[in-house]
């Protein structure tokens, strides 16, 4: 697994819980207190040590505990970029869904090796899309969930998603825009801004 993927893990306990929150995780996981080398590629036994380690750390769910991962990889102030990363996709929530399925391909302009899920739209009603995600660590439909319910938030849609299961190795995740332009949502600027 690449490291960046093993570093949001760690992060996202770091910031969400305490940093003490991730020493105790580290431990029990027999992994370095230090953490993950966001350019290093670690065996993928070792995410799935640290996610299990952590479902019982945090009394959390795996299904859970992945959509919280998802949503503190788009919200939390430590990790914008992947947020500016994401907003390229549209100035609307339904613009942003339509070409949802470009992302990997941005990602790995930023990062050749970083291996990423596919998404795909694989089913489009009116104000409804059915997303397809397929990757070898099994759940992260849930991660993409998070991710998604806090765009809306994020674009000022409103919407309702829905995590149908997995069949053949792809989740589907469905999605019904109600109102596009429901709030005014976050304010957002591409380009980061610059501190003195």
């Amino acid at each position: 697994m690449h490291g960046l993927v093993n570093r949001a893990i760690q992060c996202f306990v770091r910031d969400t819980y305490s940093p003490e929150s991730w020493e105790r995780l580290a431990r029990l996981s027999d992994l370095p207190a230090s953490g993950f080398e966001a350019m290093f590629v670690y065996d993928d036994a070792v995410t799935a040590r640290m996610l299990e380690t952590a479902e019982h750390l945090l009394g959390k769910t795996r299904e859970t505990l992945l959509e919280d991962i998802g949503t503190y990889l788009v919200s939390h102030e430590n990790v914008q970029a992947l947020r500016r990363l994401l907003r390229f996709g549209g100035e609307t929530f339904l613009e942003f869904l339509q070409s949802i399925d470009d992302v990997p391909r941005r990602a790995h302009l930023a990062i050749p090796d970083l291996e990423l899920p596919s998404i795909d739209v694989i089913g489009i009603e009116e104000n409804t899309f059915h997303i397809g995600c397929t990757w070898k660590q099994a759940g992260f439909g849930h991660v993409l969930v998070g991710m998604l319910r806090t765009l809306a938030d994020d674009y000022g849609a409103l919407v309702l998603l829905d995590h149908q299961g997995e069949d053949g190795g792809v989740e589907t995740i469905s999605i019904q825009i109600l109102h596009d332009e429901f709030s005014a949502g976050r304010p957002f600027q591409l380009a980061a801004e610059a501190h003195s």
